[in-house]
């Protein structure tokens, strides 16, 4: 009867502008996160928006540290203030200069970054670790916020995982179950053994001093003022297998230093607790004996009861970063060296990643493979950033490394961006045969065959009211109609009087227009034959043209049918036994289609959407071909059928009520009144109408999706 179908399924908008999988169920999951440090509470601030619910075990007491500033590069500043976090607000200032002297502290380059900021969406900040950590862990935990607040539990250690059953071990013997795991348990990681025991960390052969400083007290230093010219300025000291950095934080008011030097002349355990190894002033100074003296007596003003011993560790690539309902991030995955100041940053990409491929709706039985794909989206950015990072790290002065190109590799990249169009592409990916039309960047196009997914819609629940008026005319005045030049279309008879039919039909509770409906209407041609070129026929009506009052129904059906649709206003009226159809554009009318002395039918057969039970439909599908020098020239251009019978749904028909008093009127206008429809009603104006043969209405419910028409 109708045509055009509904759908279930509508696509929901998660926390991040995730998009979520189309399912009825939007519980939440349970998420167990080993490790509190940045990247553990990135992901768990990130999954809190998403609608989970989350528990973070710390083997720490997470007590004050004091010696530590961190990167806040562009990517990684990125998504902190996609989720909410703006580290200006807490003393974070923008990193402005990079400067480059050697051991004598002769000047080798300076690059004034701050001017290049504007090519990044995100400025590039140095923060206190401290106050970041803090941040993270008030918005994660806190009560304010979107989402249930991570319950957040300290001084526990997590010494097994069950992958296949989400749990995890507490040191106490506490088993805790929950839907996924996720190890953020740093260089050391347990987590990491249940995915691969032959990986580990190993000495990289230095180690890092690290201590924080107050301008003010360097500033006291002679002779060092004038390193600290220029607010924002990071700056180093290059000698053989050994450098300073450092850089302001905490609105330029704290200097943070880190020291890079041969671990065998410092004492520092790569199995201990790494950053929080105490160290000499003395053993700090005597590792740069023969640097610039200023820069010697500044060493000397660090604190020897924050003074920190960092073991620089590495580790080879981990093939794999998952198993079963368990996935690692940051250090457990792969543990930087700081040659590049990415670590914390890439390990809150992978937070960030963690909560777009699994947004609120996550099937259960799909997590494994979820996590999977976040292993895929992360793998080669995280391992590349860590080869790069490893390189830079060496006394060379070529290192290969295109620092420009390798800048931008890191600065420009979004992982909520990244990492939702992978999770956007997956599935897709799950049903390969799809409607796929302009505009192609989103994604399977909703409409009345198909979800956002791709997955066929179901319009048993549409309602539809058909209202038909079946006329005599001449087929010498139809055939004028056929597709011109086109071979194979003629009538079953050779008689020259033939019918038609103008058939308008009224849609309403289509879930793919969000409960809404439309108005088509259409000349349909009785008893018509399509010869191919190998000699066999299709009959049944064919259809030259089908006039829509919507846009959407217009595109789906000239894209993914073929139907010859095109735009007009079109209004029904309904009372009692009196039905009348108006059409018209942008305000003139150029037809209406008038029943009365309509009454019920003893016969519930209502027919196709033509109002005549024909064999199918017929109708020329053409699309022209892009370009000046391709006017007339086509891309597609052939015959499409659709056979009636082979309908996904079947009409339930209520009503069948028939008239023998119709009336036709159509009026062509002009080329300023109808500036895009004079051609065509002018045409149908002059079909002759030789006599009504009956009308028809007919209500329902069901609305086929016409995924049956085929090409011919």
């Amino acid at each position: 009867m109708a045509t055009n179908g509904t759908a279930n399924g509508a696509a929901s908008s998660t926390a991040n502008g995730s998009t979520s999988n189309g399912t009825s169920d939007t519980s939440p999951l349970h998420i167990l996160i080993a490790g509190a440090g940045i990247g553990g509470l990135t992901a768990a601030l990130a999954l809190r928006q998403e609608g989970h619910k989350v528990t973070l075990f710390e083997r720490s007491q997470l007590a004050r540290e004091t010696g530590a500033a961190i990167h806040l590069a562009p990517n990684s500043n990125g998504i902190l203030r996609r989720l909410g976090i703006f580290a200006e607000k807490f003393g974070s200032n923008t990193c402005d200069f990079i400067t480059e002297y050697d051991k004598d502290s002769n000047l080798v380059r300076k690059i004034p970054v701050g001017r290049m900021a504007g090519m990044w969406a995100n400025p590039w900040l140095l923060a206190h670790r401290v106050q970041l950590h803090e941040r993270l862990k008030k918005a994660a935990t806190g009560a304010e916020g979107k989402g249930t607040p991570s319950v957040l539990n300290v001084g526990v250690k997590v010494v097994d995982f069950d992958v296949e059953n989400a749990t995890l071990t507490l040191d106490g013997g506490e088993v805790v179950k929950g839907d996924v795991l996720l190890g953020a348990d740093g260089v050391h990681s347990v987590a990491r053994g249940k995915i691969n025991t032959e990986i580990k960390p190993f000495p990289c052969e230095q180690n890092a001093f690290r201590f924080l400083l107050p301008k003010e007290t360097a500033l006291a230093v002679p002779g060092f003022e004038k390193f600290l010219k220029d607010e924002g300025e990071l700056a180093f000291w290059y000698g053989l297998k050994r450098r300073v950095v450092f850089y302001p934080t905490s609105n330029n008011t704290l200097l943070n230093f880190v020291c890079m030097h041969p671990a065998a002349e410092s004492n520092a355990s790569a199995a201990g607790a790494d950053w929080d190894q105490g160290a000499s002033v003395e053993t700090l100074v005597k590792c740069y004996d023969g640097f610039d003296p200023v820069l010697v007596d500044l060493l000397k003003k660090a604190d020897p009861k924050t003074l920190k011993v960092w073991p620089l560790l590495d580790m080879d690539e981990l093939p794999i970063w998952h198993k079963g309902r368990l996935a690692l991030l940051g250090d457990a995955a792969h543990p930087f060296l700081p040659h590049q100041g990415q670590g914390a940053g890439v390990a809150m990409e992978d937070g960030a990643a963690i909560a777009c491929v699994l947004p609120l709706g996550t099937p259960r039985e799909e997590i494994p493979e979820r996590l999977a794909l976040y292993d895929k989206i992360r793998h080669f950015r995280a391992t590349e950033i860590q080869r790069v990072s490893r390189v830079l790290g060496m006394d060379k002065k070529d290192h290969g490394v295109d620092h420009q190109a390798f800048t931008a590799y890191n600065f420009g990249h979004d992982e909520f961006d990244n990492a939702r169009q992978k999770f956007r592409e997956y599935q897709w990916a799950k049903n390969p045969q799809v409607y796929q039309r302009m505009p192609t960047a989103f994604g399977p196009m909703p409409g009345p065959r198909q979800d956002h997914l791709g997955r066929p819609r179901n319009g048993k629940e549409s309602l539809f009211v058909t209202t038909s008026i079946k006329f005599k005319t001449t087929r010498t005045a139809l055939q004028t109609l056929f597709p011109p030049g086109r071979e194979g279309y003629s009538f079953l008879s050779p008689a020259s009087v033939a019918t038609a039919s103008f058939s308008h039909t009224t849609l309403n509770g289509m879930d793919w227009l969000g409960g809404k409906g439309y108005d088509h209407l259409g000349l349909y041609i009785h008893g018509v034959k399509y010869t191919k070129p190998d000699g066999k026929v299709v009959t049944g009506t064919y259809m030259p043209v089908l006039f829509e009052n919507l846009a959407d129904p217009i595109i789906t059906g000239r894209d993914e049918l073929g139907m010859p649709k095109i735009y007009s206003a079109i209004n029904a009226e309904r009372s009692g036994d009196s039905v009348i159809i108006r059409a018209g554009w942008q305000g003139t009318q150029w037809g209406s289609f008038s029943i009365s002395g309509l009454s019920p039918s003893e016969s519930q057969e209502g027919g196709a959407v033509s109002g005549e039970s024909d064999a199918g439909l017929i109708v020329h599908r053409y699309i022209p071909s892009v370009g000046r020098e391709s006017k007339g020239k086509a891309e597609s251009d052939y015959a499409v059928f659709t056979p009636t019978g082979e309908e996904d749904v079947k009409a339930d028909i209520s009503s069948v009520k028939t008239s023998q008093t119709a009336e036709i009127k159509l009026d062509a206008g002009d080329w300023k009144s109808l500036p895009t429809l004079h051609h065509i009603i002018e045409r149908l104006a002059d079909l002759p109408v030789l006599a009504v043969i009956g009308a028809k209405v007919v209500e329902g419910k069901g609305v086929p999706d016409v995924s049956h028409a085929r090409p011919v």
